[in-house]
C-alpha cells in the first residue's frame, strides 16, 4: 500500500480492514470498534513517525492493548462453552461462529498470533516484530493456538503453511 497522503485519507481507506483484525483479536464488535478507535487515538499523535507504515504500528497497538485488557479483567471474564443463539442456518456463517468461538478460547497472545499469522497473512519474523517476541515464541505460541482449536474445534481443519494457503479464510470443514 503506498503511504497515504492524509490521517483521514488512511483510516478511510483501512478502516475496515483494522475493524476485522480487531474483531479477531476480541471477538466482540463492540470492543472490536473501541479497540480500533484507541489504537487511531494513539496514531494521531505518532502520525508523522509512523505514515510510511502505519498498518505495522496499529497492529502492535490493537495487540498490545488487547493483551493489556485481558491482564486487567482476567479474573473478572468467565469464558464458557456456550454461546448465544445467532439463528442462522448458513453454513458460512455457522463455520464463521464456530471460528469465533474457538478464537475466543485461546489465550490472547495466541489469538494475538493466528489473527497475525493466518489471517493478517503476516511470515512468521513479522509476527514477532508485531508482537515484540522471539520468531521461536511466534512458532510455538501458533502450534499450541493449532492444537488447542484443533481439539475445541474438531470438525473445522485450518490449512496449514504446508498447503500454501496461509490464511483464515481456508478453513474448511474436515471431509
Amino acid at each position: 500500500m503506498a503511504a497515504p497522503e492524509s490521517f483521514e485519507e488512511y483510516v478511510g481507506a483501512r478502516y475496515a480492514a483494522l475493524l476485522r483484525t480487531a474483531y479477531l483479536l476480541t471477538t466482540n464488535r463492540h470492543d472490536a470498534e473501541d479497540l480500533v478507535q484507541t489504537a487511531l487515538l494513539k496514531a494521531v499523535p505518532a502520525w508523522h513517525r509512523i505514515e510510511s507504515n502505519p498498518d505495522a504500528y496499529l497492529r502492535r497497538t490493537m495487540v498490545n492493548a488487547t493483551i493489556s485488557r485481558w491482564r486487567r479483567h482476567r479474573g473478572r471474564e468467565v469464558l464458557t462453552d456456550d454461546t448465544p443463539d445467532r439463528g442462522t442456518s448458513d453454513p458460512d456463517s455457522a463455520r464463521s461462529l464456530a471460528l469465533e468461538q474457538a478464537l475466543a478460547r485461546l489465550a490472547p497472545r495466541q489469538r494475538a498470533v493466528i489473527v497475525l499469522r493466518y489471517y493478517e497473512d503476516l511470515t512468521e519474523r513479522e509476527t514477532a516484530e508485531v508482537l515484540g517476541i522471539a520468531i521461536g515464541t511466534v512458532k510455538s505460541q501458533a502450534r499450541e493456538a493449532l492444537a488447542r482449536l484443533r481439539q475445541v474445534v474438531p470438525d473445522l481443519r485450518l490449512a496449514t503453511d504446508d498447503e500454501a494457503v496461509g490464511t483464515m479464510g481456508s478453513w474448511t470443514p474436515r471431509r
